[in-house]
């Protein structure tokens, strides 16, 4: 449960509870996700009967959830298939706008100040790689290790939009939040591209710029081998 608000979690495990009759019943996710970030695409695994009928659970389980979770496939996957851990690449975007519109206010952050998207992009390009973001995670964190591979880190541009998107084979807490923070600040002047090499090399949060409100990120996709 998130304070003042049920997880995307619970509200499909209480669902598939009450439509199979049993009340023990958990789903495993892909991942966590902070309160406020959307999802375009979500993974999850479940132990259910094998003769339950797929096709007429998620019609069913769709017709009790709220409007805004959608259950789009349910797959048969081998029954030590893990949600989380066997992820291979996750990737995440990062809606921004300049300029103010009353509709969809909760799906972006508004940032008035001109970027130059130009210095951001080659300041993102020292995130590629293998490296260890400590200086990116929140402070109080169970990981074992803050090592992340990133294999894409850009911003697209379409009129007032910018949109960051961000492919890697894991992520931090709050990892994607405080990249954007840091990069809006080489993009506002007050930091040299240059100086994403050195807050990595820190490891520490403090060096690292502010993390961005969570209504503007969104998770696309999880990736899985073959």
């Amino acid at each position: 449960m998130q304070n003042n608000a049920m997880s995307l979690q619970q509200e499909i495990t209480e669902s598939l509870q009450i439509l199979v009759k049993n009340k023990g019943l958990s789903i495993v996710g892909s991942g966590r996700t902070d309160a406020g970030v959307h999802a375009k695409q979500q993974v999850f695994h479940v132990d259910l009967a094998e003769d339950t009928d797929i096709e007429n659970l998620m019609y069913r389980l769709n017709g009790i959830l709220d409007n805004d979770i959608i259950v789009n496939k349910i797959v048969e996957v081998d029954k030590n298939a893990h949600a989380r851990f066997d992820a291979s690449k996750r990737s995440y975007e990062y809606h921004l706008r300049s300029k103010r519109t009353p509709f969809g206010e909760n799906e972006y952050y508004y940032h008035r100040n001109n970027l130059d998207f130009e210095l951001m992009n080659k300041a993102a390009s020292y995130l590629l790689g293998e490296h260890d973001f400590e200086s990116f995670s929140k402070v109080k964190t169970d990981v074992s290790n803050f090592v992340c591979s990133i294999t894409k880190a850009e911003w697209v541009v379409e009129g007032d939009v910018a949109v960051f998107h961000i492919s890697a084979n894991r992520f931090l807490r709050s990892m994607v939040r405080t990249i954007v923070g840091t990069l809006l600040e080489v993009g506002e002047g007050k930091m040299e591209a240059s100086e994403l090499n050195n807050i990595i090399e820190r490891k520490d949060r403090t060096y690292a710029g502010r993390s961005v409100p969570a209504k503007g990120l969104y998770l696309c996709k999880v990736e899985y081998p073959k």
